[in-house]
């Protein structure tokens, strides 16, 4: 399993680098109701490790949240993958200065889930180091810490090529701080791409590696059509899940 780290990493949408002749269909209209409009992060906790932390998974394909201490003394997660909630919590205390490391625990369709999870003594580096899904093995994970002024959403879906070939799609972004995180997988792999970039003042999506724009936002949808280095036409549409 691989780490995932926020602002690292090189844009390999699979075998989507390279990408020439872009083009940038708007999305439709859609808003998620039952999204956040506004950080549940406190101020207290932003330059430490405690507060919250949001991320995409792909295994299948679905969303996470960790609430280390934000408000209180409570450390849990909360897991939705394919639909399904999974509660995790830990028995592990943050300690002031030193760094986080825990496993979180509970059960989906009645087996146990076990995701270990660490992250610095002042909120960088949230990452997922190991984890055990059943039925959603090899799950890989972008997590970025959320602060009082900067919400973190996360989106979850799909692309298709003409080459053909066809995949889950997730990333989490900050509209504030204009950077956005992801994980793509092909349907039928195992291994997984990571990528990460900018959002530009027309709230499209550039990538770190070639800043080209691959898709632009339009409320809670997002939507690009391109071409790739294999010169096939890919066609990646994502909505705010959380």
């Amino acid at each position: 399993m691989k780490k995932i780290s926020f602002l690292l990493g090189v844009l390999t949408i699979l075998c989507f680098s390279a990408c020439k002749k872009d083009s940038k269909p708007e999305a439709p209209a859609y808003t998620c109701a039952t999204c956040k409009a506004t950080p549940d992060a406190i101020a207290a906790n932003d330059g430490s490790n405690k507060g919250i932390y949001k991320g995409v998974v792909i295994g299948s394909s679905g969303t996470i949240i960790f609430n280390l201490a934000n408000s209180g003394t409570t450390i849990t997660a909360t897991m939705v993958i394919d639909g399904v909630t999974v509660n995790l919590t830990s028995n592990v205390s943050i300690v002031a200065g030193q760094s986080y490391v825990a496993p979180f625990t509970g059960t989906l369709n009645g087996s146990p889930v076990s995701i270990n999870f660490s992250v610095s003594s002042i909120g960088q580096n949230p990452t997922v180091t190991t984890s055990s899904i059943p039925g959603h093995p090899s799950s890989t994970f972008a997590i970025i810490k959320e602060t009082s002024a900067s919400l973190i959403e996360c989106f979850e879906g799909t692309y298709t090529t003409t080459k053909p070939e066809t995949g889950t799609f997730n990333f989490i972004l900050s509209r504030s701080l204009k950077v956005y995180s992801g994980v793509s997988k092909k349907d039928g792999s195992t291994s997984t791409g990571t990528f990460d970039g900018t959002i530009n003042a027309n709230n499209e999506l550039l990538d770190n590696s070639a800043q080209k724009v691959f898709g632009k936002l339009t409320a809670d949808n997002m939507a690009g059509t391109f071409i790739d280095g294999n010169n096939s036409t890919v066609n990646i549409t994502s909505k705010r899940t959380f």
